[in-house]
Formats: structure tokens, C-alpha cells, sequence
């Protein structure tokens, strides 16, 4: 018997200009996915999201982080993906979102279709951008107990989300983060900062609370079709509220206990849709001994697609071998 599949799918700060290009300039189903989306954009907003991502002006160096366009691109990138691998016969079992990355989750297992989460992603986007204070987060290569026991982190951002054992994300305020970056290069800490705008997972979004679940209220969400894994609750959910949607992005993202939760069931395989492959390389570290081919344990299946790197059409091809079962 052929192991579970799952999708994972991830969210902000996983996003920069191009992604996704090479399979959209050479894939039917991807681009014809995209411009369906895009469409669907244009008549919310008046604008286009393909326009900006794909500007032949913008680097992939570059900071993209406005919200209007980036919240709808990477789903939209995403979900397009998934389009590529079901035409190929690769579906999953299970889908599992890491804070945006839920919507795209939720349009997977039908809890909502696509024009309806683009249409809450915009709604979202304008929400924050009018309500919220601007701030960031800050990726910490370390335990997540030097959150819990160094005051000048405890007492200056909130822990945002915790990836893998030395791996965990706090968000704040962009004044009271560049005194926590300054406490960690004295330190002798690795840290990153994400390219983005806003302190998401954390009290600074508070303003936005009451008229993004006002908006939520109407949405009926219908019981997925699918293994819905959420990482508000590390979890699978049988089934999900409109508020949900406000809960992915406000709550901490608990990617280590979701990965956990599927472990505990036996062995799968996880394919990252995400724009840069980073819940591959965090699933890695979770499953530790048996994705390095511990003693006794084998290795196990974790593949990502899309890279800054163009190589997403390679590493499509090397799915689909290790596989065995994908439709040319």
C-alpha cells in the first residue's frame, strides 16, 4: 500500500517577484490556474496580481511584501501548483496549511472555493494595511526555550511560531525587534529577519479582530473533503468556522506539533507547494532519524517543487519518478 500524501502549504514571508514563473510561462494548466485567479483579482480590486509579480522591471532580490498583492499571490501561486500535480496524479490525503498557507489548504479540501478565499485574502489585506501598526518577525535559529527563559524576548515581541527544535519565529514591533536583533548578534545567534510588513501571530493585529470576523461572519465553511491539518491547532479538524480564518493568521502556528500529529500515524509523504520549499526543510528536522535514514528507520518522502532557483519543472519530473504513478 502506497503511503499517505500530504500538501503543505506556506504562508507569509515565503513570497518574492517571479515565483512561480518558470512553470508559468511553461505549463498549460499552471497559467491558465493563474490567469482564472488573477481574473477573479481584477474584478475585487480593479488590478492585477500577475502584473506585479511577473514585472520583468522586478529582481527576486527584491522586498515584496504589500499586502493587497502578496497575500492573493502566494495563494494564488499555490494553488496553481496543486492544479499541476492532480493533472498528474498526485493527490493528497491529507492537506496541512502553515498560517495563510490554510487557505490554500481550505480551497484543496473544499471548505470554501477559490474566488471565495481570494475575496476573503483581499478583504484581509485591506483590513490590516487600514487598522494595524506596522512591524515584522524575526526567525530565530535556536530552542524555543531562549524565548522562554531571556526576558529582552519574552518581554519585547511574541512567539509567533515554532517550526522544528531549533527553529522557532517571534513577531513585534520593527523598534523593539532591532533591540532583540542587537541582544542576538551579541549573543552569537543566528537569526533572520522575514520580508514582511506587518507583526503577523501576534496582538498587533488586534485592531483588525472585529472587522475581519464581522466580514468572516456569512462564510459557511463546509466539512473538507479531505484530511484538513491546521496549524492553529497541530491537529487534523473535521470541520472549520468562518473564524478560522482570522485564527490562522492571529494565533501561533504550531508546524512542529502538525508534523508531529501525522508522524505519530505512520509514515507519509510530504510534498511543499510553497513558493520556496521551506516546510520540506522544516519537515526534515522534525522527522529527524527517519528523513536522515536513522538506524532501523527509512527515509522518508520529502519533496518541495518551487525554489528562487527555476528548477521547479526538475524537481516536478523527480517527484513524479520517485513516485511511479504520475500521468504524463
Amino acid at each position: 500500500m502506497s503511503k499517505p500524501v500530504v500538501f503543505m502549504f506556506s504562508g507569509q514571508g515565503s513570497q518574492y517577484y517571479q515565483m512561480g514563473r518558470e512553470f508559468y510561462l511553461t505549463n498549460p494548466t499552471f497559467r491558465r490556474s493563474m490567469l482564472e485567479a488573477d481574473e477573479i483579482f481584477r474584478m475585487i480590486t480593479g488590478e492585477s496580481v500577475v502584473k506585479q509579480m511577473y514585472d520583468d522591471r522586478r529582481q527576486k532580490s527584491e522586498e515584496f511584501d504589500r499586502l493587497l498583492y502578496t497575500h492573493p499571490a502566494i495563494f494564488m501561486v499555490e494553488y496553481s501548483l496543486s492544479q499541476v500535480l492532480l493533472e498528474r496524479g498526485i493527490s493528497p490525503n491529507y492537506v496541512l496549511g502553515a498560517s495563510l498557507g490554510e487557505y490554500t489548504a481550505g480551497a484543496l479540501a473544499g471548505v470554501l472555493d477559490r474566488e471565495e478565499l481570494i475575496r476573503c485574502l483581499v478583504r484581509q489585506a485591506q483590513i490590516l494595511e487600514a487598522y494595524c501598526q506596522k512591524g515584522g518577525m524575526l526567525a530565530v535559529l535556536e530552542n524555543q526555550r531562549l524565548y522562554e527563559e531571556e526576558p529582552v524576548l519574552r518581554e519585547n515581541s511574541e512567539l509567533a511560531a515554532v517550526n522544528f527544535y531549533s527553529h522557532f519565529v517571534i513577531s513585534g514591533s520593527l523598534e523593539k525587534l532591532a533591540e532583540i536583533e542587537g541582544y542576538l548578534q551579541g549573543n552569537g545567534t543566528a537569526f533572520q529577519r522575514l520580508p514582511v510588513s506587518f507583526a503577523f501571530h501576534s496582538s498587533l493585529l488586534d485592531p483588525a479582530a472585529a472587522p475581519y470576523t464581522d466580514f468572516l461572519k456569512p462564510m459557511i465553511c463546509r466539512e473538507p473533503k479531505i484530511g484538513f491539518l491546521s496549524c492553529v491547532t497541530g491537529h487534523r479538524m473535521p470541520a472549520i468556522t468562518g473564524t478560522h480564518l482570522w485564527d490562522v493568521v492571529r494565533q501561533p502556528i504550531r508546524f512542529q506539533d502538525a508534523i508531529g500529529y501525522l508522524q505519530r500515524r505512520g509514515e507519509h509523504v510530504y510534498i511543499d507547494l510553497g513558493p520556496t520549499g521551506t516546510l520540506a526543510n522544516f519537515t526534515k528536522y522534525n522527522l529527524g532519524g527517519a528523513y536522515f535514514g536513522g538506524r532501523g528507520q527509512k527515509q522518508a518522502g520529502i519533496f518541495s517543487i518551487l525554489t528562487p532557483f527555476n528548477n521547479g519543472t526538475e524537481n516536478l519530473d523527480r517527484l513524479c519518478g520517485s513516485l511511479g504513478n504520475c500521468n504524463n
